[in-house]
């Protein structure tokens, strides 16, 4: 498949995938009373967590493989295999404390245990097709896992119990999974399966959970810290500003997961940080364009949107416009230095997301809620600072290099 028409489908492949989760969260609203899914909304989040997780530890170093050999076929092959025993072996003790627990949200967690090795089977699908360079079927498998859950959910009575929701939402994706594996089976026939091989030491996985944990938990517990401290409007604000910006989540997520595969074509170091610089570009733009538009709303948009949050934060667009912007830049720069050497952006994902966390208590302490939302652009700006900063040496030393540290290649550092 060719560079432009393997971009398109990533990005729409992230799309689907971004969609359905939105639907799934909005059809279950509609099905439910107020109580059960506000359980279903509790159980999705911790299945939210444990996708990010899974994601980190075993998508993001595969997509760092190079080459179509049979060691990336294999390691592809492992990939899914080591998803199904992860999730079965942490799903059925789940399933097993849970059940017998009084309360309909501990038989929703139950359930969720249950379907644990059939949901994120399928994502672990997705991020083997895109280092196969098949990013089209991983679209394939979104778009009919996308078909599924809505029809199964649409089929349902209002009033369903969160554990039946999460119970259809959960067997809607075995079409998907079956789907994806054959394709996945015959893709990659004669390789071998080394599951095992996730769990040895130095495998990059580990440091990406970290980087996960720091780069999303942070700023989140931080933000609910200052609600629950200060002044809870804080959180409402700031969440609703963020929820402006949905789209270019999706594009920033499609960058880092399935960008790699992609400079992995271009032919040296200096050729994939010149694309991922055009990239930032072209992302902090878009933030910019989509800033401009939000803040051009007319108030009642807003108020549809948003409800009696959008005052609130429609004054916050201009902050948190510039953060995106800066975040773009700042996302591309991480792409980049996974393309140089995965091991260096850990370090950065670390110092830089506390340095936020002070940014945003500063901000507030200076200036309200306003100035915790600058906090968090000034945070930004300096992490997209110092991750190209980063680039620029690395760059430097790979020029007689001949190319990139591979997932499979990286040891542990010292």
């Amino acid at each position: 498949m060719r560079a432009r028409a393997a971009i398109v489908c990533s990005v729409a492949d992230q799309g689907v995938a971004a969609l359905t989760n939105i639907l799934v969260l909005v059809v279950a609203a509609r099905l439910s009373t107020a109580a059960e899914f506000a359980r279903f909304s509790a159980v999705y989040l911790v299945f939210t967590v444990l996708l990010g997780v899974s994601g980190a530890h075993t998508g993001q170093p595969l997509v760092l493989r190079r080459g179509g050999g049979d060691e990336v076929r294999g390691a592809c092959r492992s990939a899914l295999a080591f998803t199904l025993l992860a999730a079965a072996a942490l799903g059925l003790p789940l399933a097993a404390v849970c059940l017998p627990l009084p309360g309909a949200t501990a038989r929703a967690l139950a359930v969720l245990g249950l379907v644990l090795p059939v949901v994120l089977g399928q994502d672990a699908a997705r991020y083997a097709f895109s280092t196969l360079h098949l990013p089209h079927l991983a679209l394939a498998g979104d778009t009919l896992r996308l078909v599924c859950a809505l029809g199964a959910l649409a089929a349902q009575p209002h009033g369903t119990p969160a554990a039946r929701l999460v119970l259809v939402w959960g067997l809607s994706a075995l079409p998907a999974l079956l789907f994806s594996a054959v394709l996945l089976h015959r893709t990659t026939a004669g390789t071998p399966s080394r599951p095992g091989e996730l769990l040895r030491r130095g495998h990059l996985g580990r440091r990406f959970v970290v980087e996960f944990g720091v780069g999303n938990a942070t700023g989140q517990l931080s933000v609910l810290g200052l609600g629950a401290v200060g002044d809870p409007l804080v959180v409402g604000a700031l969440r609703g500003a963020t929820t402006l910006f949905g789209p270019l989540n999706v594009l920033f997520g499609s960058a880092t997961g399935f960008g790699p595969p992609l400079l992995g074509r271009l032919p040296s170091a200096r050729h994939r940080v010149r694309a991922t610089a055009v990239l930032a570009a072209v992302l902090a733009g878009t933030a910019v364009l989509w800033a401009t538009a939000s803040a051009l709303l007319p108030d009642g948009a807003g108020r549809r949107l948003l409800g009696d949050t959008w005052p609130a934060a429609a004054a916050l667009l201009p902050a948190t416009g510039s953060q995106y912007a800066a975040m773009a830049v700042g996302t591309c720069g991480l792409l980049a230095l996974r393309t140089l050497d995965p091991r260096t952006t850990l370090p950065v994902q670390v110092v830089f997301s506390l340095v936020t966390v002070v940014f945003l208590t500063g901000g507030y302490a200076l200036g309200g809620i306003p100035g915790a939302a600058w906090g968090l652009c000034l945070g930004s700006v300096c992490k997209a600072a110092a991750t190209w900063t980063r680039v620029a040496r690395l760059r430097r030393r790979a020029v007689a290099s001949p190319g990139p540290l591979s997932a499979g290649d990286a040891r542990p550092g010292p």
